[in-house]
């Protein structure tokens, strides 16, 4: 139940929801000055969400900043949600997040991980058949990565699960392994949190996929872009997420 209630919260705090609820608010308002004032707010909401200088800023202040020093590893755990199942031929497709994965890879071609642990189930309420985790196994053994240096995790639906399943995994095949976390830069702050709670302070931190600009063009201020709805959507599910996380505590 709880987990169908957060999908249902993933849908209610995003921005281009308030902007239509706000539309057909205004649409059915039997006063002017009411229908007035909604207009006003659903432009407001526009003109603020889809802003990308304001998206790119507030991604700025939340992503940390890359690791300087390189360090070798035992395990990288890797965080799912970069891919899912092609239709078309039943085999991968990657997403924009797939650079944690490429990130691992890279790490494991220049000798400074020994094991790849991928993590990751189905979060689909639907159809949850197909496993992420399966479907990258398959893909690391095309590109002639060897199974035995393959761990997958394939029942997490979350990051907390993640962290869960990940821990009962490495402590029962290497418990004094040390560790790096690889995931989005945007989704380090929560997940330092939830894997602290089944890790302790031992662990590092890569991240990936930075979606914050290091600079900005003249458009980027002043040209709405609709596609900066989904950064936001991104960052108020973090931001909940972390507020939640850090009082689970």
């Amino acid at each position: 139940m709880i987990f169908i209630l957060s999908k249902i919260l993933l849908f209610l705090i995003k921005p281009f929801v308030w902007f239509c609820a706000l539309v057909v608010a205004a649409i059915f308002a039997k006063k002017d000055k009411a229908r007035k004032k909604l207009i006003i707010a659903a432009a407001l909401v526009l003109l603020i969400f889809s802003n990308p200088f304001l998206a790119g800023k507030a991604v700025n202040l939340y992503e940390p900043e890359y690791p300087v020093q390189k360090k070798s590893y035992d395990i990288a755990i890797v965080l799912g949600g970069f891919s899912g199942l092609n239709k078309r031929n039943n085999e991968i497709k990657l997403n924009g997040n797939c650079d944690r994965l490429f990130q691992a890879i890279s790490l494991y071609q220049q000798g400074r991980i020994k094991k790849i642990l991928i993590t990751s189930g189905n979060a689909n309420l639907v159809n949850n058949e197909v496993k992420e985790a399966d479907l990258v196994k398959n893909f690391l053994h095309q590109i002639c990565i060897p199974d035995s240096a393959v761990f997958i995790e394939n029942q997490s639906r979350n990051t907390v699960e993640n962290a869960k399943f990940s821990y009962i995994l490495i402590k029962k095949t290497m418990p004094h392994a040390k560790i790096v976390v690889v995931t989005s830069a945007w989704h380090i702050p929560r997940a330092k949190v939830i894997f602290k709670r089944f890790f302790g302070d031992g662990l590092d931190y890569l991240p990936t996929n930075y979606i914050g600009k290091t600079d900005y063009n003249f458009e980027d201020f002043i040209i709405p872009n609709p596609g900066v709805f989904g950064t936001w959507d991104m960052l108020f599910k973090e931001w909940i997420g972390l507020v939640v996380d850090r009082f689970r505590e």
